[in-house]
């Protein structure tokens, strides 16, 4: 009911308000694919998983020779099909993909480490090649570690920090952002997509705001973005001009309170694609 809730939102609508051409292809559905899944424990619908991985990815690689690939959700498992689709698509041009994960959690759990089973907890562990996933669908160009730029943590496992301490993974938590704000580490890492000639796919969170201002999530974690500070996130990636893909997830309509997740989630996507309230810088009042 995700993607449903967007549409109702007006996410088409706004979209081409901003002068964009859209077009809706509908609700994806996976193949029925049967995976040999003897080594996998306490995996939640891993079957199904699997599918929908293999599913988003050949959508992804298809719409990214297209135009701006928005993905719509969902459970942020999704991302594991739409990076390794995208990340496909960047392969085939030579250039590198950067993921910006905009999110509570970092979703570097393996399927050996994770306690509930649900893979939403595992997208950027399979997307940047880690050990484990050899049941998976397997990468066309894993993404390296050191172009994945994470900010807004503020719930992150024991097995998820101590692989990450290990990697190159740039990392901004709420203590980060609290400290020296969320400008300084989104632009650094726009420098560097910049510099390198890459592509960039946002992968946007739900529960990357606080749950005060956006409650339609399952994973809740109290202390997340502000409204201000989410939207100039977005603000700054459009006036980068380097985002080429885009996720929405983790949105749930049962737990929305009158539909204003989505619609604030809508207004952001809004931001990221040109929104403004002037066209210039503001000039004080007389």
């Amino acid at each position: 009911m995700g993607p449903d809730s967007y549409r109702t939102a007006r996410i088409v609508e706004i979209i081409n308000d901003l002068g964009h051409d859209v077009e809706d292809f509908g609700n994806i559905q996976p193949l029925r694919v049967k995976y040999a899944s003897s080594n996998i424990h306490n995996i939640f619908k891993f079957d199904e998983n699997m599918a929908w991985i293999e599913a988003l990815a050949r959508v992804a690689e298809d719409q990214m020779a297209k135009g701006f690939p928005i993905f719509l959700g969902g459970d942020h498992a999704l991302s594991s099909g739409t990076v390794s689709g995208i990340s496909a698509h960047a392969a085939k041009k030579s250039k590198p993909l950067f993921v910006l994960w905009l999110d509570a959690h970092a979703d570097f759990h393996t399927p050996q480490s994770t306690v509930s089973g649900n893979l939403h907890g595992t997208p950027v562990a399979y997307f940047t090649g880690q050990s484990g996933f050899e049941c998976f669908p397997p990468l066309v160009a894993p993404v390296p570690t050191e172009n994945v730029a994470m900010i807004g943590l503020r719930s992150v496992d024991y097995h998820e920090k101590k692989a990450l301490q290990d990697l190159s993974v740039s990392i901004s938590d709420m203590r980060h952002i609290d400290e020296f704000g969320v400008k300084k580490p989104l632009i650094s890492f726009l420098n560097r997509v910049k510099v390198a000639n890459g592509f960039l796919h946002v992968s946007l969170d739900v529960d990357f705001l606080d749950p005060a201002v956006a409650p339609a999530v399952g994973t809740t974690v109290p202390g997340g973005a502000t409204i201000r500070e989410a939207h100039l996130v977005m603000e700054l990636l459009y006036e980068s001009g380097l985002m080429t893909s885009l996720d929405l997830v983790e949105l749930n309509p049962f737990l929305d309170i009158y539909g204003r997740t989505a619609q604030l989630m809508v207004d952001l996507l809004a931001s990221g694609l040109g929104r403004r309230v002037f066209d210039r810088p503001n000039r004080d009042l007389v």
